[in-house]
C-alpha cells in the first residue's frame, strides 16, 4: 500500500530537515510506501535492522536513512543520523492538507454567543455551547460535542465524536482523536451508611500545546484543583487519566495505561502499554515504566522500572507458580540455617 502526497523534490525535503542528498538531486516523489512495495516515485525509510532485506532490493525513488546504510542503498537517499524522526517530519509536510476558509455545515448548533476565529472547518451536527471560544484554523469533525465555556487555541483538530465537557482549555497544534472524552467528572464518592455519595467535581481540565490524544482516552476534570496536561504530552488510545492528575511536558504514554488521582507525572518521562500507576504518588523526570508494570509508590529517582512476570511457556510458568507459593516457608528455614551456622562458628 502507498500513501499519495504532494509532489516534492529531493533537494527540498532534505533542505527541511538538515539533511545531506546521496545520488539524483533533481529526483521528485508524489508518495509514501514501505521498502518492499514502493515504486520510483514515492519516498521510503529505513531505520529497522530487521528489514533490512528490503532495502538492497527497493524500488523507492528516495529513501530516507543512516550515514553507515548509504553503501547498501540502490537508489537515491536522504541521509541523516536519525531516519525515523527524519520521516516523521518530512512525512508530516507532504501530508499536511491545506486549510478551507470558515466552513460551518448546516446541521451544527452553534450557540449565538459563541466566538469562532478565521478559516475554522466545523463538520455535520456538531454541537458547541454558549461561552465557548474557537480559535483560528480549528477542525473539528462530525459529531462532536464541545460544552459551555470551553477554550480550543490555534490550529487543533479534533476527530469525529470527541466530547469535551464544560469549561475545559485545549492548548493550539493540538489533536484529539475519535471517541475521547475529555473533562468528564473524576471518580469521587464518600461512603454513608453503607452507601456512596457523588462528591462534586469542581476543578476544570487544561490541555496544553502540541498535545495528541489518542481514540476513547478519557481524561477527568480536577476535584478542586485541576488536572493538568503540558505541552508536548502524547497519549495512546484507550487511556484512563483520573482526577486531579499532572502529567509533565513531553511524556509519551502508550496505550490502556490506568493512572490513579492526584498523580504527578514528571517531564520526558515513557509509559509502556498496560502499566497502572496508583494515586497519591509522584513520578520524577526522564522515568521509563515498561509495559503492564504495577506502580505502587512514588519514584525519585529517574531510570528504567519494570514489574511483573513475562510470558513463559504454560507448563513452566505452574513450575514456577508452585515454586513462588513456597517463598516464604523456604526464605524461613534459610534464615533458620544462617542462624544455626552462624551459632557454630561462634563457638
Amino acid at each position: 500500500m502507498s500513501i499519495a502526497t504532494r509532489s516534492a523534490g529531493i533537494a527540498e525535503l532534505s533542505e527541511l530537515i538538515g539533511a545531506k542528498i546521496h545520488g539524483d538531486k533533481n529526483v521528485s516523489i508524489s508518495g509514501i510506501a514501505t521498502l518492499e512495495l514502493a515504486e520510483n516515485n514515492h519516498l521510503s525509510f529505513f531505520s529497522n535492522r530487521k528489514y533490512h532485506q528490503y532495502l538492497a532490493m527497493t524500488q523507492a525513488g528516495v529513501v530516507i536513512l543512516h550515514p553507515d546504510d548509504v553503501d547498501q542503498c540502490p537508489t537515491n537517499a536522504i541521509v541523516t543520523d536519525d531516519p525515523y524522526l527524519a520521516y516523521a517530519k518530512i512525512a508530516t509536510f507532504l501530508t499536511q492538507k491545506q486549510r478551507q476558509k470558515t466552513k460551518i455545515a448546516a446541521t451544527a448548533m452553534i450557540a449565538d454567543d459563541v466566538d469562532i476565529g478565521d478559516n475554522v472547518t466545523i463538520g455535520e451536527y456538531v454541537i458547541i455551547g454558549s461561552g465557548s471560544r474557537i480559535a483560528d484554523n480549528i477542525l473539528i469533525k462530525a459529531a462532536c460535542i464541545i460544552g459551555e465555556n470551553v477554550n480550543i487555541a490555534d490550529n487543533t483538530i479534533l476527530y469525529s465524536n470527541v466530547t469535551l465537557y464544560d469549561d475545559i482549555s485545549i492548548g493550539k497544534n493540538s489533536v484529539i482523536h475519535s471517541g475521547a472524552v475529555l473533562g468528564s467528572d473524576g471518580f469521587g464518592i464518600a461512603q454513608e451508611q453503607g452507601k456512596w455519595l457523588k462528591v462534586p467535581q469542581l476543578g476544570s481540565l487544561i490541555v496544553g500545546d502540541d498535545v495528541e490524544i489518542g481514540a476513547n482516552t478519557t481524561i477527568d476534570r480536577g476535584a478542586i484543583e485541576d488536572t493538568i496536561i503540558e505541552n508536548g504530552v502524547k497519549l495512546d488510545n484507550l487511556i484512563q487519566i483520573a482526577h486531579n492528575v499532572c502529567i509533565g511536558e513531553n511524556t509519551a504514554i502508550a496505550g490502556c495505561v490506568g493512572i490513579a488521582g492526584s498523580t504527578t507525572i514528571g517531564k520526558n518521562c515513557a509509559i509502556g502499554g498496560g502499566a497502572g500507576i496508583l494515586g497519591h504518588l509522584s513520578i520524577t523526570d526522564n522515568v521509563h515504566i515498561t509495559a503492564t508494570s504495577l506502580v505502587t509508590k512514588s519514584i525519585k529517582n529517574s531510570g528504567v522500572y519494570s514489574s511483573g512476570t513475562p510470558l513463559q511457556e504454560n507448563h513452566q510458568w505452574h513450575k514456577n507458580f508452585i515454586r513462588f507459593k513456597q517463598l516464604d516457608g523456604m526464605a524461613r528455614r534459610l534464615t533458620q540455617l544462617e542462624k544455626h551456622f552462624a551459632t557454630r562458628k561462634e563457638k
